[in-house]
């Protein structure tokens, strides 16, 4: 939601709980398959129209304890992938990866000694973190291996370096093999002032993966970012189980970004002890990196760690089926869902991670909307296509290995709609799109939503940076608009007080087992999203549009240098 997930059952008020996606890489544990389980058995009667009872069945189906939480590489994979391969073959989708639905996604899994010892020496004394206690560290470069003796500590802000906006954390200085110290997040958030990067709403350099790459393009041997409840929009604990187990990337030669030795967290308190070292208060700290001209700082200290990890190279698999257009079926229109979640761990109790929100609502969303456009008397000009991904819980890397190998060129993608976390507390007065004021999808949006006397809304938490935590986030760095929307958190029924205890409930079950279907959904709001959303995407299939994102939107520049002299001339009918 990866990672993936305050912005679920009810958007706005999910911002309360901290994270979505896939946020930070999260474990998945049961051993491979050896052959395709059987699936669950169903006399269920599909109608072609969006249909609470068909939402419902498919949904309640994906969640089951039978899918063991959908944990790629798992028995759970199979049992899930071959469920939607069959869903789509029923609704009469053409396989979407060559004559097979099924897209495979190398992967390499990384498992780091959870009794690792990062020995921090402050002002010549050593000190011992203990993982998941004071911090978490891995490494991606899929070594069994990384040694780090003595590196020098030093802390660079916010790891930010924005040419655009004069700002540079790290200076002229070489990094080679020297461990950097960083905050979460973007400096105008914690200074409270809107005049800085974009105040509270998070931007691309607040995210922790821009750090870590950052860090990696600097040559630097390992990176930790602070962690503040505040900043990161979720807490130590999401953190920490995130971080442990096995861990998934993609294999370098598929991944172009740039890798660290050794990446991970600090603990505030274990932070507050590393600055205390070189007679800095940590909160002053977060005082003096918020001012433009900012210079990286020595912290006295060096860093010795010894991480061992297992490794084991891996397949997932993307699952894709696509309806063929009509006068323009080399363009295309996408829909995306992932379908992975935590799996079944090993303990007491019920262990299954289900996923019922996150991200069962999402597949049986898109699957919805696939049924709606078979069965539509005028077939689409451009092709849809449905993508149901696999491995955001663990970086968004099923997205973004599609979007490496796409099926259809990214030029010839019209616009991406992402479903991830579906609101299911009802019908909301607001519709929520995560990173509003991004494309032109949003005003193909809002014909729909004014239709249904709805109003476009913004995400609760801006700071959270939720827009680049989902897997539509992969197109978007591409070039390719991308939408990423849902029921808010004003309901109908209730109004913001139902919404915010709707929010507040899903919070205690986000990456939990208890993130199950319940008695206490309501399938009417949900219904009606998918419906507006369908409406987006079905104005787009029916035409010769090409919508772009905003003027001074980030993507914008890499969109019209894809498009230059390639998008096909619009008539006036838009045909």
């Amino acid at each position: 939601m990866s990672r993936k997930v305050l912005i679920g059952l009810a958007a706005g008020a999910l911002a309360l709980a901290g994270c979505k996606q896939a946020d930070t890489p999260t474990p998945a544990t049961a051993p491979a398959a050896a052959e395709t389980p059987a699936l669950p058995a169903s006399d269920h009667a599909f109608q072609p129209a969006i249909d609470a009872g068909d939402f419902t069945e498919l949904a309640r189906t994906l969640a089951s304890d039978e899918f063991e939480g959908r944990a790629p590489g798992s028995a759970g994979e199979e049992r899930t992938i071959e469920y939607i391969r069959a869903q789509m073959q029923r609704i009469g989708l053409q396989p979407g990866s060559g004559d097979s639905y099924f897209q495979d996604v190398p992967m390499v899994e990384t498992t780091a000694d959870p009794s690792t010892k990062l020995v921090l020496a402050i002002d010549g004394k050593p000190v011992e973190l203990a993982f998941g206690t004071d911090m978490v560290v891995g490494t991606r470069t899929g070594q069994a291996q990384v040694s780090i003796k003595d590196s020098p500590v030093v802390f660079v802000g916010y790891g930010v370096s924005a040419p655009e906006r004069g700002w540079n954390d790290y200076g002229d200085q070489d990094w080679t093999g020297k461990t950097v110290v960083m905050f979460v997040n973007d400096p105008g958030f914690h200074a409270g002032d809107e005049k800085l990067f974009d105040g509270k709403r998070m931007t691309y350099y607040g995210r922790w993966t821009y750090k870590f790459e950052e860090a990696a393009r600097r040559g630097a041997a390992a990176a930790l970012i602070v962690h503040d409840d505040a900043g990161a929009a979720y807490g130590w604990d999401v953190v920490k189980n995130s971080w442990s187990g096995p861990q998934y990337d993609l294999p370098a030669a598929d991944d172009p970004d740039p890798r660290l030795p050794v990446q991970g967290w600090l603990t505030a308190d274990a932070a507050r002890t590393l600055f205390a070292g070189a007679g800095i208060d940590l909160d002053d700290a977060y005082r003096q990196a918020v001012k433009p001209g900012f210079k990286p700082v020595p912290l006295n200290a060096t860093l010795s760690l010894e991480l061992a990890s297992t490794t084991a190279n891996k397949t997932s698999r993307n699952v894709i089926g696509v309806l063929p257009g009509t006068s323009r079926a080399d363009e295309a229109v996408l829909y995306m869902a992932h379908w992975d979640h935590l799996g079944k761990h090993e303990g007491e109790g019920d262990q299954i991670y289900n996923g019922a929100v996150d991200n069962a609502t999402g597949v049986a969303g898109i699957l919805e909307i696939a049924e709606a456009f078979a069965g539509q008397e005028q077939k689409p000009e451009r092709s849809v296509v449905f993508l149901a991904v696999t491995l955001e819980e663990s970086g968004l890397l099923g997205s973004k290995y599609y979007v490496a190998h796409p099926t259809f060129p990214l030029d010839k993608i019209a616009g991406v709609v992402n479903l991830d976390a579906m609101s299911v507390a009802g019908r909301s007065r607001d519709f929520v799109v995560v990173g509003k004021g991004n494309s032109e999808l949003e005003d193909l949006l809002k014909v729909h939503a004014d239709q249904q006397d709805r109003v476009l809304e913004q995400e609760g938490n801006p700071a959270g940076g939720f827009y680049f935590r989902s897997d539509h986030f992969n197109f978007a760095k591409a070039g390719v608009p991308a939408l990423y929307a849902k029921g808010g958190d004003d309901l109908r029924e209730g109004g913001k007080e139902a919404g915010k205890a709707a929010g507040a409930e899903y919070a205690r079950r986000y990456h939990q087992p208890s993130d199950e279907i319940h008695e206490g959904w309501r399938y009417d709001g949900v219904i009606e999203d998918l419906q507006a959303l369908y409406g987006v995407g079905k104005d787009l299939a029916a035409g010769g549009t090409w919508p772009n994102w905003y003027d001074g939107n980030a993507f914008k520049a890499a969109r019209d240098q894809m498009m230059d002299g390639k998008a096909p001339v619009t008539d006036e009918a838009g045909k």
